[in-house]
């Protein structure tokens, strides 16, 4: 099962990027990623094999329980390369790196084999380009002043990539929730 844990945006916080979104013009040379697919990924696990499962739960649970909720915001723009267009995070990013640590921390000690250990840079993807020669400016700038409102971080969530199978080009993964653990820390 390919797996990451993730924080996921409140109803609120989609509904203000959403209209935010409506003055950001749409090319063909980018693939926007659907709305229900919005999310902060904290940890990507990959293939992970359900023998694993059982100890990757129980670890996730005890980094929620040990992480107190935190206030999160949509803000900004940004993008990686000329390849993806996204959208930043401020407020509690202490508690949010901390959470992604943990996260990792978790499915390290579960025996999921994890990548290199990366500086988190929190973002929440909202197109990915066709090809390098993109011109993301137009996004970036109409994006650049977004401030959402406030909403409270109160979950960890356990996320499933389901890969696109049929081959209709442009086909997007589908995430479906596996759990959640609420956080409890003080």
């Amino acid at each position: 099962m390919r797996l990451f844990a993730a924080v996921l945006p409140g109803t609120d916080a989609i509904a203000e990027l959403r209209t935010a979104l409506d003055g950001v013009p749409r090319g063909h040379d980018l693939r926007w990623a659907r709305e229900e697919s919005w999310h902060f990924t904290l940890a990507f696990m990959g293939e992970v094999p359900d023998d694993h499962l059982p100890e990757l739960h129980a670890r996730l649970a005890r980094a929620a329980a040990r992480t107190a909720p935190f206030p999160l915001r949509l803000h900004g723009a940004g993008h990686f390369g000329r390849r993806a267009l996204w959208i930043g995070a401020a407020g509690g990013l202490d508690a949010l790196r901390l959470l992604a640590e943990r996260a990792d921390a978790a499915a390290r000690r579960a025996g999921v084999p994890m990548e290199q250990h990366r500086r988190y840079t929190p973002h929440l993807t909202l197109a990915r380009a066709r090809h390098d020669g993109a011109d993301l400016r137009p996004c970036l700038d109409a994006l650049a002043g977004f401030e959402g409102t406030p909403w409270r971080v109160d979950a960890l969530s356990l996320v499933r990539s389901n890969l696109p199978v049929s081959g209709v080009p442009g086909e997007q993964p589908r995430y479906e929730l596996v759990d959640a653990w609420p956080l409890t820390g003080h």
